[in-house]
């Protein structure tokens, strides 16, 4: 490949607890190091599985691996970190992470696709995948309609300009115009920056060159708290910059407060109806995914799908509403 060579990239990596991705992970992108005169930094947020030893040897055995360390632990600080100590010695920075799958030439086509669009960002759509029963349920509950709203940046597109997608490149002297991430999210960072990035006019494209693979959480419980941390991550948003949400997020916003109005089903029944509703179209979808699409999982994505509204309505409204905002200092 014939990238531009006078560019050069700093492939960034947070992690923790990743004992299980790292090795092969730093394998697969030490295939982009030469051709994209780039280096592989590992920012480890404290793990106690031996990914740290692990990333020390990486780093050790390859001058073009580093090791780093963020006391923060949150993947924002991470990157921040990365590009505060190595950022001045290149171009462009790829952010990869650790649990996830990508193409061989992953690396090689976001620059490409940087240096064809001369975009500022490059941002890619994202597949995802399970093995679990749960997690293939909610794999396919994520890459419907249902479950993502009609998200470009989950389901896929042609190549075009973009507001947000999952973040990939970024033009390292547009990142730090903006400020880089804001570390006090500890979900949505993504969002929030493509917001500054956007009102300062740096451009964003959505590839079609080449994406990522997803694995999502295998249990109820894990994924209730990631939904719950997008929820108050995207109100965050909301506080800071006065963003509304889009209508594909305006409908899940309703959920928390109808399944709250349900509990007054017990003082006039037709409380129950919004969440009766909000159920059954849910479950209806599932049927349909089942039938209409001969999916097994239909039924259980539907429930994925409700847990994942239910728990984004939930975190956002908690931001939105908590209390200690309001308190005033004596």
């Amino acid at each position: 490949m014939n990238t531009n060579r006078l560019s050069s990239s700093l492939i960034v990596i947070p992690c923790l607890n990743e004992v299980e991705h790292i090795e092969a992970l730093v394998a697969k992108l030490r295939l982009s190091l030469e051709p994209l005169n780039a280096k592989i930094a590992i920012v480890d947020g404290g793990s106690i599985d031996g990914t740290r030893k692990i990333a020390s040897r990486l780093a050790a055995e390859d001058e073009r691996v580093l090791f780093l360390d963020n006391p923060k632990r949150i993947q924002s600080a991470a990157i921040n970190r990365a590009v505060s100590e190595l950022g001045s010695s290149f171009d462009y920075l790829i952010r990869v992470d650790a649990h996830g799958s990508y193409p061989d030439d992953y690396c090689q086509r976001l620059v490409e696709e940087a240096v064809a669009t001369n975009a500022d960002s490059v941002v890619v759509a994202m597949q995802t995948v399970g093995f679990s029963a749960f997690q293939k349920a909610t794999a396919f509950a994520q890459n419907s309609t249902l479950g993502n709203g009609g998200s470009k940046h989950r389901a896929g597109a042609a190549g075009h300009w973009a507001q947000h997608g999952h973040h990939a490149l970024m033009r390292i002297a547009a990142f730090q115009a903006v400020g880089g991430y804001d570390e006090t999210f500890s979900h949505n960072e993504d969002a929030e920056l493509d917001y500054r990035l956007a009102k300062a006019g740096y451009r964003i494209w959505m590839t079609d060159k080449t994406n990522m693979v997803y694995y999502p959480r295998a249990k109820v419980g894990p994924l209730f708290r990631q939904y719950f941390g997008y929820g108050r991550g995207r109100a965050k948003n909301f506080l800071k910059h006065r963003a509304m949400p889009g209508l594909r997020q305006m409908l899940p916003l309703a959920v928390a407060p109808v399944a709250v109005g349900a509990l007054l089903a017990v003082v006039n029944w037709v409380a129950v109806i919004p969440f009766g509703v909000w159920a059954l179209a849910c479950l209806g979808y599932g049927a349909w995914m089942a039938l209409g699409q001969r999916n097994p999982y239909g039924p259980l994505a539907a429930i994925s799908a409700m847990v994942m509204h239910l728990a984004w309505s939930a975190g956002f409204w908690r931001e939105l509403l908590d209390l200690r905002r309001f308190r005033v200092i004596p």
